[in-house]
């Protein structure tokens, strides 16, 4: 991997990651290339604060994963030497605190690795919500006769259909390419999009109530922050046309799920969701027996690719301050704002 160190420098790195996360992450190249570099502490009680606690004195890195305690003045008061929080998901304001931006303490995120395969599970549910595959899926699993289960709302296919993206964020831009390269006409609904970017995206830019109004599919890519809180409720979900889609592989926090349950449960509308208020998803949720909807246990990002991805970048980074080159994926303070 580029940016190696000295082999003779032994700086110590704290590895917070659990052991299943651990062979989903660091391939066995990864992991040497780690090894070589520096005197490896690794926790595998990741979440144990006192456990994480007692490896950090005279460690200049941390590799942090999900459900990480946060790196606040306490934990930071046993870090005597740290320069940088790795993490290998995308938003670190679960992980950091204001203090370690304030300390000089680098924090990077591998959140670009992501895009790709979430973009690639929201095309997935674009094209079963247009071909209603998950209302014929449950039709037959529950023994409906083949006649009856054959009955579904009109089906388009996605080439000329109108696709609406709320958010152009990296996944946002990533599933973008991914309905144009198959035809959609695409419009787009984001405060920071400019003219000049919306023309390269080769997108329509227009107001949210528009989007929704004349949208097949509406996919959801916003980011998480006190601003999009519950941004589609039961007035937004109300503009969508009969038969219309929602797809959600962003984060529940985004969509009112009473209002979106009260659209769904006559169907009205079908949906895609991998993201949910509660999780796990109760087993005696309403949004499990319906037939309109498409469900998955939050695992848009879990490809074998992505997940390689997620720690080879974390470790990059590790490697890179090392060897006295700076971070590729840095992020400053502002990443506070992304609450989740």
């Amino acid at each position: 991997m580029p940016g190696s160190p000295d082999p003779a420098d032994r700086s110590r790195v704290v590895v917070a990651v659990p052991p299943g996360l651990r062979a989903q992450f660091f391939t066995a190249e990864v992991w040497r290339e780690l090894e070589r570099a520096a005197e490896l502490t690794v926790v595998d009680e990741h979440s144990d604060r006192a456990a994480v606690t007692a490896a950090l004195p005279g460690a200049r890195a941390l590799i942090t994963s999900w459900r990480a305690p946060k790196v606040d003045a306490g934990l930071l008061a046993s870090a005597d030497r740290l320069e940088l929080v790795a993490h290998t998901g995308s938003a670190v304001a679960p992980y950091v605190t204001e203090e370690v931006f304030r300390r000089g303490i680098l924090v990077t995120q591998a959140g670009d690795e992501m895009a790709r395969p979430v973009a690639e599970v929201a095309l997935a549910f674009t094209l079963s919500l247009l071909h209603r595959i998950q209302r014929f899926d449950h039709a037959l699993r529950g023994g409906l006769e083949w006649a009856a289960a054959s009955e579904a709302p009109p089906r388009h296919e996605i080439h000329g259909s109108d696709i609406g993206v709320i958010g152009a964020s990296r996944t946002g831009r990533a599933y973008i390419a991914l309905v144009r390269a198959m035809g959609a006409r695409v419009s787009v609904t984001d405060p920071y999009l400019s003219a000049a970017d919306a023309e390269a995206l080769g997108v329509e830019s227009v107001p949210l109530e528009t989007l929704l109004s004349r949208s097949r599919i509406v996919a959801v890519h916003a980011p998480v922050t006190e601003e999009t809180h519950r941004m589609i409720g039961a007035e937004q979900l109300a503009l969508m046309p009969d038969g219309a889609g929602l797809v959600n592989t962003a984060r529940s926090w985004l969509v009112d799920e009473d209002a979106l349950l009260a659209e769904l449960a006559p169907g009205r509308l079908d949906a895609a969701i991998d993201v949910f208020d509660a999780e796990p998803l109760p087993a005696d949720h309403p949004f499990r027996s319906l037939p309109n909807v498409l469900l998955t246990p939050h695992q848009a990002a879990g490809s074998v690719e992505c997940r390689q991805r997620l720690g080879a970048s974390a470790v990059n980074e590790v490697l890179r301050l090392l060897a006295g080159r700076p971070p590729v994926h840095a992020v400053t303070a502002d990443a506070l704002t992304r609450l989740h």
